[in-house]
């Protein structure tokens, strides 16, 4: 710890000073130290021709005064600066408070590791492994017309201290591939996009990668070319494993942060403790999956990252705490406190946001038993109620469910539905649970790097947005 305290140039007594300042305006102070070096190469008609460097540096200091924020942040840590900005803070939150005292938090099992740093890096080879990865997508699928790759990678120092003198601190890897295709066949076009994004070194940039990604972006084109837009109307949604987890994230794991529900504002703030979907339904935000994108030794108020069931077996149990919410709910943090950095104050955010596989069979067993849907496989964007619930997705490959058999190939539809409606009314849950290691973000207020995963699953009733 104490190496880490020197990267930002301040003592263990000095950070107990600045927390002492801080106090004098609230009954909580905690500091957040950052040190982010980010560094990208973007690959554009077969050339690496461009490449960005950012360095991002300093401490955030937060006030807390009941139901009121104080916060401030340093781009320089010296001891004046810090200073400054915890007098700045706590003007904000307002009054005067005893110092608070605490044990430290033993330190939880790190779910990442660099075997080869990414700050040893050639950019030579780098650059390199970008143009393998164009010539694996081209030699895979000869009507490949423009190939765009961005290999981003980034290494944070963490050191957060709080007035229960408890200090933790952290080193998080990430390393993120993703490649924009545009195919195209007579008049037609189409394009794909896909990623990897995981909390590792550069070791993550293997062969198999290169030939993963290229599988990716080209697999299933005749379909995607013959796909038409369907016949709207309510059916049967079959949802891949994987990225249609998408769909879990947004139009469920928001509603179950708990600053909406503290406030009244979620769907779900008056159903803690009630069933919310059939029994066997497990709803998982974790923090401890190994090499993943939404992993944290610690989230960013020093909350040792966990695994936190939301719903176990069809029952909500569990909102997604920040040390504000849970304090208000008389619980324990579930080290969901996020930032985007020093910059920001910590709200509650998802980490890893999954379903556990079900009992329901295979993803064949589930197309088998409808007689006239949907499957969808990916996912794009969407919108989503937090109040009501209701969300909006667009769907860009999947196909019609006819009598038990996948059929015509379909796309630019909208799946229309409600949240709290869309978990009473899945009816199977298959074995085959995927978390997708894509370069997912989450912008709720502030963006912070997330994982989403799901098994595939029926949903009895939504509405197709088709012709």
């Amino acid at each position: 710890m104490k190496d880490r305290l020197e990267t930002f140039g301040v003592s263990r007594e000095q950070i107990r000073t600045i927390v002492a300042e801080g106090l004098k305006g609230g009954n909580w102070c905690d500091l957040y130290f950052e040190q982010t070096v980010y560094n990208d190469l973007l690959l554009r008609d077969g050339v690496v021709a461009s490449g960005g460097f950012h360095l991002d540096y300093g401490c955030g200091i937060r006030v807390l005064n009941g139901e009121k924020t104080g916060y401030a942040y340093s781009e320089s840590t010296d001891f004046t600066s810090l200073m400054d900005a915890a007098r700045a803070a706590r003007s904000i939150a307002g009054r005067s408070s005893a110092f608070g005292r605490g044990n430290a938090v033993a330190a939880p099992s790190r779910p990442y590791s660099e075997q080869l740093a990414w700050s040893d890096a050639d950019k030579k080879q780098l650059s390199k492994w970008l143009e393998q990865l164009e010539t694996a997508v081209r030699r895979r699928e000869p009507r490949t017309q423009k190939v765009i790759a961005m290999l981003s990678w980034s290494e944070s120092d963490i050191v957060m201290y709080n007035s229960l003198d408890e200090l933790s601190s952290d080193s998080r890897p990430l390393g993120s591939v993703s490649m924009t295709v545009i195919f195209c066949q007579g008049n037609q076009t189409e394009q794909r996009s896909v990623s990897r994004s995981l909390r590792c070194g550069r070791e993550m940039l293997c062969q198999s990668l290169i030939e993963e990604l290229a599988s990716d972006a080209a697999d299933g084109l005749d379909d995607s070319f013959a796909a038409r837009r369907p016949r709207g109307g309510q059916m049967s949604v079959v949802m891949a494993a994987g990225a249609s987890g998408i769909l879990l994230h947004e139009a469920m794991g928001h509603a179950f942060e708990a600053d909406f529900n503290r406030k009244g504002q979620s769907i779900f703030c008056d159903k803690m403790g009630q069933r919310i979907c059939k029994r066997g339904i497990n709803i998982i935000d974790d923090a401890t999956v190994p090499g993943n994108r939404g992993s944290l030794q610690y989230d960013d108020e020093g909350v040792p990252g966990q695994k936190t069931y939301m719903v176990e077996d069809g029952i909500l149990t569990s909102y997604l705490h920040d040390r504000i919410s849970a304090a208000f709910y008389g619980v324990e943090p579930t080290g969901n406190g996020r930032r985007e950095s020093f910059r920001y104050n910590p709200i509650p955010r998802m980490r890893t946001t999954y379903m556990e596989s079900g009992s329901d069979g295979t993803l064949q067993d589930l197309i088998a038993s409808v007689r006239k849907g949907v499957y969808v496989d990916k996912f794009a964007n969407g919108e989503v109620r937090i109040g009501e619930g209701d969300f909006t997705f667009y769907v860009n490959r999947g196909y019609l469910i006819e009598n038990g058999r996948l059929t015509q190939p379909v796309k630019d539809i909208n799946i229309i539905g409600n949240g709290p409606q869309a978990l009473a009314d899945i009816v199977a849950v298959a074995s085959d649970l995927k978390i997708d290691d894509g370069t997912w973000t989450c912008g709720k207020e502030q963006s912070v790097a997330v994982s989403c995963g799901i098994p595939s699953v029926l949903i009895k009733n939504l509405t197709v947005g088709g012709e």
